[in-house]
């Protein structure tokens, strides 16, 4: 079966503001939340991801605010992660108007809180979000707290462990590639997609048209996420989504 695939602009959010850095770290202004969400639905984006980067790193909530602001504003799927750590969490902010939350820190310290929030309302809304590093082994390991912390764990076996525990998708970044603009770790992408069921959404590296296309193809991505190249307006979700509807990729329009 034949998906379309989806174009997903990310607001990284620090103390209010859309951020964007390289490899987790340099963090420069990118704009008003708010305005930028408003500008990406007006612009034909898919869905929004929105991810509060230090809540979890300075042990608070996300704000629930700024979702509160930008879910009046946009009428597209909005997922939103950071600071997520229990159930009342998750309810909190879909009731503040996320349709999508991302887990990550939270379900590596505990991983039943995937089961937990998925028996009780479903895995429609549950993003699971894994942000990997390669190792020099050809492996990939898992970072939490917004990359800051290494664990134990190897990317494919948990992905595939948040797969069988009823995650609704995988949000896969790769800490090697984010913010370069260098293209996707396609490697680390296929691996993953071919040991899940789940939709793959790919993030990291988004830098040029062809990069998009390679990570549904050879990264068997599901959908591709970008925050670069639209915060700074090198390519439009319009272009991205006419360049992709060429090269034979079935794209909502």
């Amino acid at each position: 079966m034949s998906y379309t695939k989806r174009i997903i602009p990310c607001l990284d959010i620090d103390n209010g503001r859309v951020v964007k850095g390289v490899n987790f770290v340099d963090i420069k202004d990118a704009g008003n939340p708010v305005e930028v969400a408003k500008k990406y639905d007006s612009m034909g984006a898919d869905e929004l991801v929105f991810l509060d980067i230090t809540a979890t790193h300075q042990d608070r909530k996300t704000i629930i605010n700024t979702v509160e602001n930008v879910a009046n504003e946009v009428f597209i799927p909005l997922t939103v992660g950071g600071g997520v750590s229990k159930y009342s969490d998750v309810i909190n902010l879909l009731n503040a108007g996320a349709d999508k939350v991302a887990i990550n820190s939270a379900a590596v310290r505990n991983p039943n809180l995937i089961d937990e929030v998925t028996s009780k309302i479903g895995s429609q809304c549950i993003v699971a979000a894994i942000d990997a590093k390669s190792t020099s082994n050809g492996s990939w390991k898992v970072y939490t707290h917004g990359g800051r912390k290494e664990t134990d764990l190897d990317a494919v076996r948990w992905a595939k462990e948040l797969n069988d525990r009823g995650a609704g998708e995988l949000l896969v970044t790769s800490m090697d590639r984010d913010g370069t603009k260098d293209g996707f770790d396609n490697d680390l992408l296929k691996a993953i997609s071919l040991e899940v069921t789940i939709p793959v959404i790919a993030s990291g590296g988004a830098g040029t048209l062809l990069h998009m296309l390679e990570a549904i193809k050879e990264g068997k991505a599901n959908a591709v996420l970008a925050a670069s190249i639209f915060h700074y307006e090198i390519f439009s979700i319009k272009q991205v989504k006419e360049y992709l509807k060429n090269e034979g990729v079935l794209v909502r329009v």
